[in-house]
Formats: structure tokens, sequence, C-alpha cells
């Protein structure tokens, strides 16, 4: 009878543990199944080769979020398979790298030059990091307003919708103050 009493404390502890809200987002599963369900244009192909694939691959993109990725996710805040990343052609013709993180954006100009906007949810702003220096590029006022930093080093405060948008990209072109030039 005891023995019996301990499996059943060792199985409810154990799907407690397995259970509680820090199980991760299951990054490489969900990856794989997006790319299992979108390989050809037939339904019916992606069906047959799911069926032929999961049993292996399946099995083990779980195992491997559940006891790697997403321990990794628990202890730093970010799923490295999660992390999305682009490439974006910009205005000038040539190919940007977009890296989608937790904290924010990383873009990679073609000649290596790295540039950061991440988000503060301290101060609830957006700051871009380049070569080390950090400027702040908006901020988000508790009366729903956006402060927005111009290059000129001036502020303008507008509301949050399409006519704040429209003064900060007039403030911005009129002064000839633009974040990026051809």
């Amino acid at each position: 009878m005891k023995k019996t009493s301990l499996k059943v404390a060792v199985v409810l502890l154990s799907g407690a543990l397995l259970c509680s809200s820090c199980i991760g987002s299951f990054g490489l599963f969900n990856k794989y199944e997006q790319w299992q369900c979108n390989m050809t244009s037939s339904k019916i192909v992606n069906g047959i080769v799911g069926l032929i694939l999961q049993p292996v691959v399946g099995t083990i993109c779980l195992t491997v979020d559940a006891l790697v990725l997403n321990t990794i996710e628990f202890w730093t805040g970010e799923n490295p398979v999660t992390a999305s990343t682009q490439v974006v052609k910009g205005q000038d013709g040539r190919y940007y790298t977009v890296k989608t993180s937790k904290k924010g954006y990383e873009i990679i100009a073609p000649t290596g030059e790295v540039t950061l906007f991440v988000f503060n949810a301290k101060d609830n702003s957006w700051s871009m990091v380049q070569n080390g220096i950090t400027k702040e590029i908006l901020h988000f006022n508790a009366d729903g307003t956006i402060q927005a930093n111009l290059q000129n080093g001036e502020t303008i405060t507008v509301t949050n919708d399409e006519a704040g948008l429209n003064q900060v990209r007039d403030a911005v072109l009129n002064d000839q103050n633009l974040w990026a030039k051809r």
C-alpha cells in the first residue's frame, strides 16, 4: 500500500511540475509543424510525408524543446529558435538582415554595421543603439500621447494615431532630419 502511495505521489508531483506555466513556447516543434504543413501545395502530400516523419522528427523536436530550448527560454527569457530573422530589401536596393526578439530588433546592414532598436518596458520607450551610442527615439507618455525625439534634438508630442504619425513625418521631412537616407 505504501509503495502505491509513493508512486501516486511521484506521478502527481511530476504532473504538477510538467503542467506548470513555465513549460516554454516549443519553438522548434512549432517551426517543424509549420514547415511540414506548408512544404508543398498539396495537403495530401503534406499529410503523407507528415505521417512518415512525425514519429521520428516530431519526437526529436519535442524532446529537444522540452529538455534544452525551453530550459534556455526559462532562464534567459528568449528561446533561441523563436527569434525571427528576415532579409529585407531596402530602398537603396541593398539587403538588410532584421532579427526580431522579445527585446526589440537588430538590423544588420550589408556593410556589417549593426543597429539595435530596443524597447525599455520600465521607461515605456524605444531607443536606437548604434556604435555603442544609445538615443531615445520615442517615449509613450502616461496620458496616451507619444513624445518623439527628432534628429536635431527637438522633441514633439503627438497623439497615438495616424494624425500623430503624420505630424512626426512632417516635422522630420520639413527639417530634413531623416533617420535613414539613401
